[in-house]
């Protein structure tokens, strides 16, 4: 049984008021997720630089606002159930229990809205959450000196300006103002150096940051049946720096080693990655629109994130991780159906590369392959309002983790079995 309350209840709630918020890791190309628009949650990111139907196109393509009429508001939640559970195997080295499931549910929420100014101008403003992850595993778990608790959350705000350089050519940029928030909690090993019979100590750290970047995109209308869409986001870097804070150290040579640490400021450096995404979307005929997209995201410059305490036989400590992350690349394929003019149906399937060889794999972030599945449906309630539906199916499989600790060489040793996501998305849109 897990000692605190659930991570949602303890750390949304303020994030929540400023309506756009993602606390779950999808595990797709490291901790970015695809969910947090409109369209994009009947499709698996398929055609997301593309397709323009609603303000929710400014996070994927600042480009696409030309393409709205009007003044246009667009409002989101969604809600991630998990099922992230470790199972130990015969070569593990730790006591405890397996964690239970570590992502049991997280909500999220997101904001767009868009005003066309003239035929070739049009501004925006977004609030919304696609990165960050979110684990709480049982605080007796055998990998609880690896982590207990871990959060990355990030929630962007962009004011975005688009412009038609041409009649079919249209030029987007958002400056993005990214507010990021981080935490960990896990048991520190009062028996290591020899010492046993002790009880766990525990290390908590967290702090925020704000950082900046900017998203740019390009639209382009190569006939009446065909858009083409390219989208860059830079890099954004968030610097955390709090002191750590350690509670219960009853192994006396491993106080004194901390001591001989400068544990008074502990600063982690992240670069929540550029990425680049090329979309096209084609109409068939009057009812069929097929949908394509590749990505690129830079996760090799994510940053050493991560906290330990680990110590050898001759009293060094160790204090951060290096996560050797790496590249991802991202491809969608995805169709709509305009089954009458009001209702409309989605579906959409989409592969992310792995951000980490199975060898780095970590239990704060179980990353691998991933497979989404997703289906939609629109429905126009009236000529100014359209209701949305979306559910997507994010499969990870199984994903085998071997993590030692870098001084004592102690391993935990298992793998998460059949592990997925399964989010759930609706919102509406206003047309004036």
């Amino acid at each position: 049984m897990k000692r605190h309350a659930p991570l949602p209840a303890r750390t949304l709630p303020s994030l929540l008021l400023c309506g756009a918020v993602f606390t779950g890791n999808a595990w797709a190309g490291g901790i970015l997720i695809y969910e947090a628009g409109q369209e994009g949650n009947g499709l698996a990111n398929a055609g997301a630089a593309a397709l323009a139907t609603d303000p929710s196109v400014l996070m994927s393509n600042p480009a696409g606002l030309t393409q709205l009429a009007g003044t246009q508001v667009s409002a989101n939640g969604q809600l991630i159930l998990g099922n992230i559970r470790f199972s130990r195997d015969s070569t593990n080295q730790f006591d405890g229990n397996e964690g239970g499931n570590a992502l049991q549910y997280l909500p999220g929420a997101s904001l767009f809205i868009s005003h066309r100014l003239d035929e070739r101008t049009a501004i925006g403003f977004g609030m919304y959450g696609n990165f960050g992850l979110a684990l709480d595993y049982d605080d007796d778990w055998a990998g609880r000196y690896f982590t207990q608790e871990a959060a990355v959350i990030g929630v962007s705000l962009q004011p975005t300006l688009a412009y038609k350089i041409t009649d079919d050519l249209s030029f987007g940029i958002g400056p993005r103002i990214l507010y990021g928030y981080y935490r960990t909690e896990m048991a520190v090993n009062n028996n290591l150096l020899g010492l046993a019979d002790r009880p766990d100590g525990q290390l908590e750290y967290q702090d925020t940051d704000v950082g900046v970047g900017v998203n740019l995109g390009l639209h382009y209308r190569l006939s009446p049946a065909t858009q083409l869409g390219l989208a860059y986001t830079s890099k954004v870097k968030l610097e955390f720096e709090d002191k750590p804070h350690l509670s219960d150290i009853s192994n006396p040579l491993l106080n004194l080693a901390l001591r001989q640490l400068d544990v008074n400021s502990l600063e982690l450096d992240m670069n929540v990655p550029q990425t680049v995404l090329l979309s096209v979307a084609h109409d068939l005929d009057p009812q069929w629109k097929l949908l394509a997209s590749l990505g690129w995201q830079d996760w090799s410059e994510f940053g050493d994130i991560g906290v330990e305490v680990d110590a050898d036989a001759a009293g060094n400590v160790s204090r951060s991780v290096d996560r050797h992350y790496k590249d991802t690349w991202h491809a969608a394929l995805g169709a709509q159906y305009q089954a009458t003019p009001r209702l409309r149906w989605s579906a959409g399937v989409g592969y992310d590369t792995s951000a980490v060889d199975d060898s780095d794999r970590t239990v704060d972030n179980p990353m691998g392959d991933t497979w989404r599945l997703a289906a939609g449906v629109n429905y126009q309630l009236d000529e100014g309002l359209d209701l949305h539906m979306a559910y997507t199916l994010v499969w990870l499989g199984d994903m085998d983790v071997e993590q030692s600790k870098a001084r004592s060489g102690t391993t935990l040793s298992g793998s998460y079995r059949d592990a997925a996501l399964h989010i759930l998305g609706g919102g509406a849109t206003w047309r004036f």
